[in-house]
């Protein structure tokens, strides 16, 4: 890993010109110490990195210098196979590896088309952290240590050890058989098989992860697009779903189906709203649905569902009455 930070490390100076350690440590993610040391390891490699001082100094490499640095390594050309993510890269752990990787690729360009390329990189940006309305986008914190143990079983073909937090429970070590890693929303999981039977586990639950020496019990060859169909399919078919009519306005309509598990039945109704039948995964996700739609959202059925909603808008105006 020291070997693929030292690369980088030429190559944030080549491409960036003079930088401090401090923005050297936050680029490669480690410390300044860690810089500093870097830093003597390549010029005692012969690299010509030296350093300026002063208020607006830092390190830089001689001007003309240049060195064949770009072979990717297997993370980096991974990272770039799904790099049509940058957070996808993220939630497998390969963050890191898809940075040094682009940083290589741009080396690579002759030096004309690098510059074009760099202006031009500068204006697109792709999944920024916050929207419009600067709601930061949710993501899982998964160690890369717990996710490379995982890729490495997945990869290789292995049993997998996870200690596992489920839902509402205390974590325990199972064993299981990996057979792909899936993003979706920001959100990785693993797809694997104990004892012979379908199981999804969220990665952010890993509390640890260690890939056994005995082979994974598994097919050759799998379509995870077509395996992730049918396991979702199963998850809303299961459960304490609740199905619950509704009567929406058009203009709300892509929020309530995007909250819901399923559209069962859809139809116009006379007065312009859409009248539609659809499941949430339980009581509580049903009532936190209908809810964040306001009254541009009447649930019709069930009773209790309607019941629930209007008390707790009694509730709410009674809060706010007071005083």
């Amino acid at each position: 890993m020291r070997a693929d930070r030292l690369v980088s490390l030429v190559l944030l100076l080549r491409h960036r010109g003079r930088l401090s350690a401090t923005t050297l440590a936050r680029e490669l993610e480690v410390s300044t110490r860690t810089v500093l040391r870097d830093i003597e390891a390549l010029s005692a490699a012969g690299v010509p990195v030296h350093a300026e001082r002063g208020r607006h100094g830092g390190f830089a490499l001689l001007p003309g210098f240049r060195t064949e640095l770009t072979g990717l390594n297997h993370d980096e050309a991974l990272a770039l196979l799904i790099a049509g993510s940058r957070r996808g890269a993220q939630a497998f752990g390969l963050g890191s590896a898809l940075a040094s990787a682009m940083l290589k690729v741009v080396d690579a360009l002759p030096e004309d088309q690098r510059d074009t390329a760099a202006g031009a990189a500068r204006r697109l940006l792709i999944d920024p952290e916050v929207d419009l309305l600067s709601r930061r986008v949710a993501t899982e914190e998964v160690p890369d240590a717990i996710v490379a143990e995982v890729r490495r079983a997945v990869f290789a073909g292995h049993k997998l050890r996870i200690h596992y937090a489920a839902a509402g429970q205390a974590p325990r070590w199972r064993t299981v058989d990996p057979i792909g890693l899936v993003t979706v929303r920001e959100q990785g999981y693993l797809l694997a098989t104990r004892s012979g039977e379908d199981r999804t586990y969220r990665l952010s639950r890993l509390r640890a992860a260690e890939e056994l020496p005995e082979p994974a019990q598994r097919p050759d060859r799998v379509d995870l697009d077509r395996t992730w169909q049918e396991r979702s399919t199963r998850f809303r078919a299961g459960g304490d779903q609740v199905a619950v009519r509704v009567r929406v306005d058009p203009a709300r309509r892509e929020e309530l189906v995007g909250t819901a598990l399923a559209v069962l039945t859809e139809e116009a109704g006379e007065d312009g709203r859409l009248r539609l039948e659809v499941t949430f995964q339980d009581a509580r996700h049903a009532e936190w649905a209908l809810w964040r739609l306001a009254t541009d959202a009447e649930a019709l059925a069930p009773p209790w569902l309607r019941a629930s909603l209007r008390d707790r808008a009694a509730a709410i105006t009674a809060r706010y009455g007071e005083g």
